[in-house]
Formats: structure tokens, C-alpha cells, sequence
């Protein structure tokens, strides 16, 4: 919410501030990317009850297999456990699930960026419409 006060661009996922944040500023003004609520909890089902483990796909599979394998150097054990959990179905926050919806947000962003008209319009619009996260507000709300 401070982020949107003061002229940045939300990139994430349609969960906790960021929900209240559309709500306010608009989802066309924020770069969404992975799974609303109702497919989270279908894919947690298909993950945890029905063994799924199709999410991961040849690109991250790629990546995963990059750092597992050292290429980036320190301790790579750690990375490995969480890389393996991850694969083999304990990915409770859907990182894997979410990987190519990131991918595609984030060149939404090189774009937008790239046109810098588009990218000051949705700042501004950010900034203007974010007055509901005052700390006026807040504060008189919890008083």
C-alpha cells in the first residue's frame, strides 16, 4: 500500500493487500499474476490429494536443475531440499504453479514500461486513488 502511495507498480498475486489494493486503484493499474482463490484451492486439492505433479513444466524444470546443479555456487543443499519439496508436491504457496503466469505479467511490465506514457498514468492513477490507505483512516477506524 506505502508502495502505490508513492508511485509504484504492484506486480503480484491476487492475495492479501494486493485484493484491497484492486479493489481501490484498479486490477488494469497492478500486474496479476497466478491463481485466484478458487483455482489456489483446486490446485492445492489436485497437488496434495491427487498426487499432480504436471505443474512444473520443461522451463522451470530447466531452472531448478540449473541451481540444484551448482551453476550459481554456494550451498547448494539447501536449495536442493527446497527445490525437491517443491517439485514433489509441498508447494503449499503454488511458487511452481505461479512460475509462467510471472513470466507472462512480467512482460506485460517490459511493455508498459517501455511505453512511459502508459507506465506514469498508472502510477498516478496508483497515487491518486490510494487516499484509502491513509493512516488517518486507519487510525480512526481501529480507535
Amino acid at each position: 500500500m506505502k508502495f502505490v502511495m508513492n508511485g509504484c507498480l504492484i506486480i503480484g498475486t491476487m492475495d492479501g493487500a494486493n485484493v484491497e489494493i484492486a479493489q481501490e486503484i484498479g486490477q488494469e493499474n497492478m500486474f496479476i499474476f497466478g491463481k485466484n482463490v478458487p483455482e489456489v484451492a483446486q490446485a492445492r486439492h489436485e497437488m496434495f490429494n491427487e498426487g499432480r505433479r504436471d505443474y512444473v513444466g520443461s522451463r522451470l524444470s530447466r531452472v531448478y536443475e540449473t541451481i540444484k546443479s551448482g551453476t550459481f555456487g554456494g550451498n547448494t543443499q539447501a536449495f536442493i531440499n527446497l527445490i525437491d519439496n517443491l517439485i514433489n508436491g509441498n508447494d503449499f504457496y503454488l511458487v511452481s504453479h505461479d512460475f509462467y503466469s510471472y513470466l507472462d505479467a512480467q512482460e506485460r511490465v517490459d511493455a508498459v514500461y517501455r511505453n512511459q506514457d502508459e507506465w506514469n498514468k498508472m502510477a498516478i492513477i496508483g497515487v491518486a486513488k490510494s487516499g484509502f490507505f491513509s493512516s488517518d483512516r486507519t487510525i480512526s477506524e481501529y480507535a
